[in-house]
């Protein structure tokens, strides 16, 4: 039977509201090994703030009845899954998994400074609550803690050379992730973004870290090269699936299902996605009214509402929507070469149809 379209988006959208069964299946050992990892609340007031920004404590330290700001822990679920898939074992790489998530979320400590976000998972950021100074020094240790954590793969009966190997992928990664967020910053003041150029930032900011995950994951389950590099692209694809999707849900989400207000990308003349497009393909007066919008050092909810009619104006939602589900495709294709047991393959699609569709 013919489904119409209000049937397609109803199953889109509870497809979108759901996690994969992925997430479940390797949540608690992510969790029990993040707890191991990330000193007490106890030893020092950055150990409290870390574990504050992880959702584990409450302002005052007090471990927290309901955990309800942890986030997806998307990229070390990832690393094990790779590891899974590939040997029915992820226990090698839990420490990995571990570092992932930490640096991960040295990113967003420092993310939200940067863009003097007051939210973050439904409870106000480290930087809002403690200044500044203080959250630079919180996102610094979270990333020493993470840079700790992975040298304990060395535990697991993996060779020496293949540690430093590990070592040095996390660390190149993360340094690239470092310079998408100095591009992304950089493109808030420039209106002649490219689409490729774009493209570029993203694989650096949010693709590299998930490349990261996916690479080592399949890297301490196997020495064949060329399985190592399939699970490689498949993050690369899994980076633009994402973030595009991200940036769809940064401007025309639902404020409640995200945990932090839409529209505040806009307002900072932020170049995501769906604006680079806008950008490229306005002409005439609407091309007039992004230039001068987007040259203002402030926007009025006027400004947001105009920049949100010129991107219904060129398709803008249409296209980041599709364009997420054609990169969500280029991820399947590239794991196609791998010979992966059935479970892995059933879960590596609810995956994909997950993060091109997704509602938070």
């Amino acid at each position: 039977m013919v489904q119409d379209g209000a049937q397609q988006s109803q199953e889109s959208s509870d497809r979108g509201a759901k996690l994969p069964g992925m997430f479940s299946k390797y949540k608690s050992s992510v969790e029990q090994e993040l707890y191991r990892v990330v000193p007490s609340a106890e030893d020092s007031e950055a150990y409290r703030l870390l574990r504050y920004h992880l959702g584990w404590v409450d302002q005052q330290g007090s471990a927290m009845e309901t955990l309800v700001s942890q986030g997806k822990a998307l990229r070390p679920t990832l690393c094990l899954f790779a590891c899974d898939a590939l040997t029915n074992d992820y226990s090698k790489a839990l420490p990995a998994a571990a570092a992932l998530e930490l640096i991960h979320n040295f990113s967003l400590i420092h993310d939200d400074i940067q863009d003097e976000d007051v939210e973050r998972r439904h409870q106000p950021t480290v930087w809002h609550l403690w200044g500044i100074p203080k959250a630079i020094s919180a996102g610094n240790a979270m990333q020493c803690t993470g840079d700790l954590a992975l040298l304990d793969v060395a535990g697991k009966e993996v060779a020496p050379e293949l540690v430093l190997r590990v070592s040095g992928i996390m660390t190149e990664s993360y340094l690239e992730m470092i310079q998408g967020q100095c591009m992304d910053l950089d493109f808030e003041s420039r209106t002649d973004i490219k689409a490729e150029d774009y493209l570029s930032m993203i694989a650096c900011k949010t693709g590299a870290l998930i490349r990261c995950a996916l690479e080592i994951g399949a890297l301490l389950a196997t020495e064949d090269e060329a399985t190592v590099r399939a699970f490689a692209k498949f993050g690369d694809c899994l980076g633009q699936t994402f973030q595009i999707r991200d940036d769809y849900l940064g401007i025309w989400g639902d404020e409640a299902a995200l945990g932090k207000s839409t529209g505040s990308d806009i307002r900072r003349r932020k170049k995501s996605y769906p604006v680079v497009f806008a950008l490229e393909r306005a002409s005439g007066r609407a091309m007039d009214d992004l230039l001068r919008i987007y040259g203002q050092e402030e926007l009025e909810e006027d400004d947001v509402q105009r920049v949100l009619a010129v991107l219904d104006e060129v398709g803008s939602q249409e296209h980041s929507q599709r364009f997420t589900e054609a990169a969500a495709a280029r991820a399947l294709e590239a794991l196609k070469p791998v010979s992966l047991p059935q479970w892995a393959q059933t879960e590596a699609e609810e995956l994909v149809d997950f993060l091109a569709r997704r509602e938070y």
